[in-house]
């Protein structure tokens, strides 16, 4: 961990602002259906959940672009969305909160990714899902390759956000992970277990425990193979640093030619992990975009993650709490 003194933290803070990331990734829609638990149904043993209010957030790769917003840097969404009421929902708070919305590309073959959550006295009751997984077409793949080739001059780095929704097809990924590296631009990745080794010779890699276990099929129970794993994926997909988000255990970073470097979690109290891997990629992105080492901004991105977990739902992160905080460690 680093502890930053305030000359270097406002440095930092304000290259934010320089910055444009591009996101491209799985958009979703998170519909929030708000209620209360006064009685057992009785035809089955569940919950009658009373609404008393309902509300809509961005999801996944939108909710990344949201926190790179909230970091205060500029930020240019990419993905697509259906032509159905959710996806005009979800355009409609891109273009509230002031975004470039060009890059999102609307698909009339597909419905718009939709979970709806369904909260009662603060606590998470159920979740439902819509959506179709299949990839998307050559066509719409180039309709998004063109927009990103007209703006990448202007784009200090490119987040690719993977949730297996369709979108991060092999050829598609290649393609964009080329349009970076010949323009020499960074590209930091969450992925998904479908395309896993797909991302070669990105700057930041960051999966989490379950897909690290799940891909490379051994237990990371120990430090020997937590290191072990670390240095496998980092031959493999030649990378410069790898990022494996730990849940309540924080995050481990790893870099070549150095040790593992364990990262506990700052959360406080844990009330939702909903969304705290889309603020940590977006974290990452924003601070390294902006000259942090790859140690400041794995730091950052752990308190920031801490800070949003502490929230019920999904929420971006609060930029003057997060710099407030990192400045009071």
């Amino acid at each position: 961990m680093v502890q930053f003194d305030r000359e270097r933290l406002s440095e930092l803070f304000a290259s934010f602002k320089n910055q444009t990331v591009a996101v491209i990734g799985d958009l979703m829609l998170d519909r929030y259906v708000w209620g209360r638990v006064s009685r057992i149904s009785p035809e089955a043993p569940v919950p009658v959940v009373e609404i008393e209010s309902e509300s809509f957030r961005f999801g996944g790769a939108a909710n990344v672009s949201h926190n790179v917003m909230m970091l205060g840097a500029q930020v240019l969404p990419v993905g697509v969305i259906g032509s159905d009421n959710s996806g005009k929902n979800l355009k409609n708070l891109f273009v509230e909160k002031g975004f470039n919305a060009d890059g999102i590309v609307v698909d009339s073959d597909r419905p718009t990714t939709v979970k709806t959550r369904i909260i009662a006295h603060n606590q998470h009751v159920v979740r439902t899902d819509r959506e179709v997984t299949r990839g998307i077409s050559r066509k719409i793949q180039k309709a998004i390759l063109d927009f990103l080739s007209r703006h990448v001059r202007t784009i200090t780095g490119f987040i690719i956000e993977d949730y297996n929704k369709g979108l991060l097809t092999p050829r598609f990924i290649e393609d964009v992970i080329h349009l970076a590296v010949s323009n020499d631009k960074m590209i930091f990745v969450d992925p998904k277990f479908d395309h896993f080794f797909d991302y070669q010779g990105v700057t930041l890699f960051k999966p989490n425990l379950k897909e690290v276990t799940d891909k490379l099929g051994f237990r990371l129970d120990s430090d020997e193979a937590m290191e072990k794993a670390g240095r496998k994926l980092l031959d493999r997909l030649e990378c410069r640093a790898l990022l494996i988000t730990l849940g309540e255990r924080g995050m481990i970073l790893f870099e070549p030619d150095k040790p593992g470097v364990q990262i506990p979690t700052r959360a406080v109290k844990v009330h939702d992990v909903s969304g705290a891997g889309d603020t940590v990629i977006a974290s990452m992105a924003v601070a390294m975009a902006s000259g942090s080492s790859v140690l400041e901004a794995a730091t950052i991105a752990n308190h920031a993650a801490g800070i949003v977990c502490g929230e019920v739902g999904i929420v971006p992160i609060d930029r003057d709490r997060l710099f407030q905080e990192l400045l009071d460690e």
